[in-house]
């Protein structure tokens, strides 16, 4: 939307605003850091607003809680805006001046009545108006949003309808406000920004422009790389399923029990002529490979840098020496390099980093030793004498504006694309806990007092509805397949409604049930949106 995908704010601006919504965020689990920063902004008066189809511990903190209907985000965030529209809310200065495409959003969120909205989402129409006043009115405030946004089908649209609320009210380009992706993983806005996206080289510059590429390439020593976006995760696996893609290099990552529809995964990753897995543990990804390359720990094992959601880049320093086999991926990749005909040399961490910023505008000025004297620093920063980058988007309310404008987009409601039915009536939502990360490869060997393993967590009243008692293992099943699991009651669960997570799949392999459904434009699989069944199963089974 904006040319560069960080998120606007830092996170000092959430401990100084009037109202932060989270939205499909449960960041007190999730993102820990920053939820401290929510509180402290919290404890200064500001409002919290959670929007969650689950009454999440985050959603424990707010003044107001949306308990919506998984997959109606767009007819919610249409309402909000129709409501905002009527009761002269909008800031039609900024609109004039800062954006593009108002008169096609407005007519668009016109057919989203409170009404229409409560009958979509589930969220009462009274609730919705005052959600909406509140964010209208707020002289301050900002979106927060993550995986309960972006991993559905229609991924995309979903983070255009909340920027779209930020754009009505000018909450955009100032102290306080700002539209925030916080990100899933440990230096994932890292990733972005060093090009790990299919159409970008570092500093989001798209390598299908004809000066950037020879930038590079001239850098490179006049090197050959491609002109053409590549192919994004999703699209990997269709080509491995047409066979257009025969080999593949994984870095750090575990497919094999991370990707949705996870039998899919698997076989489309045994039927490579060759799996090369550079990985710091043998991940089940890494059991299908045909060669296992041992890296080091980042985060404790090599000099670096990460980037983390308020897009600060911080160092990172070698604690101790890899174990032997292990070796920093630098040095692994540089070999590489050398076996294929290319001579990288030897160089350090903090050679990569200047090449990257002798290259990257928005990384110039970011030299390890200004990383060391200010404790990190936001992007943008162009040179050696700029402090970084507090929030984004301030050339937005210049007079002209420096730039392109920033576009609304009329976006319309699509619900998931796996269809609740009398045979499979319950929606499904997964994601994360405290205690666990991602495929549990870095948690589950150790202990937490936090931890009680996978469960299918419901609501008593399903439990009641369907004769299952708490503790007792069911068979949960989707369109793609089956997994024997206890049950757990929570109250704070919604009837109709199911929650599991990925951390735990040598017990649960949750991501049988979950589809494959994904986002033309992000390539995003809808994770959160599975219908399934519940049924029991023989005694025999003994229960927790």
């Amino acid at each position: 939307m904006f040319g560069a995908g960080g998120g606007t704010s830092s996170y000092r601006e959430a401990e100084e605003t009037d109202l932060i919504v989270l939205w499909g965020s449960n960041a007190r689990e999730t993102h820990p850091i920053f939820f401290h920063h929510v509180l402290r902004g919290v404890r200064n008066g500001a409002r919290l607003i959670a929007v969650d189809p689950r009454r999440t511990s985050s959603a424990e903190w707010a003044d107001v809680w949306l308990g919506i209907d998984v997959g109606s985000d767009i007819a919610l965030a249409n309402a909000m805006a129709r409501v905002i529209i009527h009761e002269g809310l909008a800031d039609t200065n900024f609109i004039a001046h800062a954006t593009t495409g108002y008169e096609d959003f407005a007519r668009c969120v016109e057919a989203y009545t409170l009404e229409r909205a409560e009958a979509e989402t589930g969220v009462p129409a009274s609730a919705i108006r005052e959600v909406a006043l509140a964010f209208g009115q707020a002289p301050k405030g900002m979106i927060c949003w993550t995986l309960g946004i972006t991993e559905h089908h229609n991924a995309t649209d979903n983070v255009l309808a909340l920027i779209n609320l930020g754009l009505l009210t000018g909450k955009v380009g100032r102290y306080g406000c700002g539209l925030n992706p916080l990100r899933g993983q440990n230096n994932v806005q890292g990733g972005g920004d060093m090009g790990a996206i299919p159409a970008r080289l570092p500093g989001f510059q798209d390598l299908e422009i004809p000066q950037i590429h020879e930038k590079f390439s001239r850098a490179w020593g006049g090197a050959d790389f491609p002109h053409q976006k590549g192919w994004h995760l999703s699209e990997m696996f269709e080509a491995m399923e047409r066979g257009d893609l025969r080999s593949l290099y994984i870095v750090g990552e575990n497919p094999a029990r991370s990707e949705a529809d996870q039998g899919r995964a698997v076989r489309l990753l045994s039927g490579l002529d060759q799996l090369v897995v550079q990985d710091i543990f043998l991940t089940h990804t890494a059991e299908l490979a045909d060669v296992v390359l041992p890296a080091a720990a980042g985060w404790a094992e090599s000099e670096g840098t990460v980037t983390n959601s308020e897009r600060r880049v911080q160092r990172v320093r070698r604690a101790l020496e890899p174990p032997a086999g292990a070796r920093d991926d630098v040095d692994i990749i540089c070999d590489l390099a050398a076996r294929l005909g290319s001579d990288f040399g030897r160089p350090t961490a903090e050679q990569v980093w200047d090449e990257c910023r002798s290259l990257s505008p928005m990384h110039a000025g970011m030299a390890y030793r200004r990383l060391e004297e200010l404790a990190g620093i936001q992007w943008p920063c162009p040179d050696e004498s700029h402090p970084g980058t507090q929030f984004l988007h301030a050339r937005l309310w210049k007079d002209p504006v420096e730039g392109p404008l920033a576009p609304f987009h009329a976006v319309e409601h699509d619900p998931p694309v796996d269809r609740l039915t009398e045979e499979f009536p319950i929606r499904l939502t997964t994601g994360r806990r405290l205690d666990s990360f991602n495929t549990g490869v870095q948690t589950n060997e150790y202990t937490s007092p936090l931890r009680r393993g996978e469960a299918l967590v419901i609501s008593p009243e399903d439990g009641a509805r369907l004769g299952i008692e708490d503790g007792e293992c069911v068979r949960a099943s989707s369109r793609r397949g089956s997994v024997d699991v206890h049950v757990r009651f929570d109250h704070s669960m919604r009837p109709g409604l199911a929650f599991m997570t990925l951390h735990f799949p040598d017990q649960v392999a949750t991501n049988v049930l979950t589809i494959d459904a994904t986002d033309p434009k992000s390539g995003t699989a809808e994770f959160k949106a599975s219908a399934i069944r519940i049924d029991r199963i023989p005694a025999s089974v003994p229960s927790i």
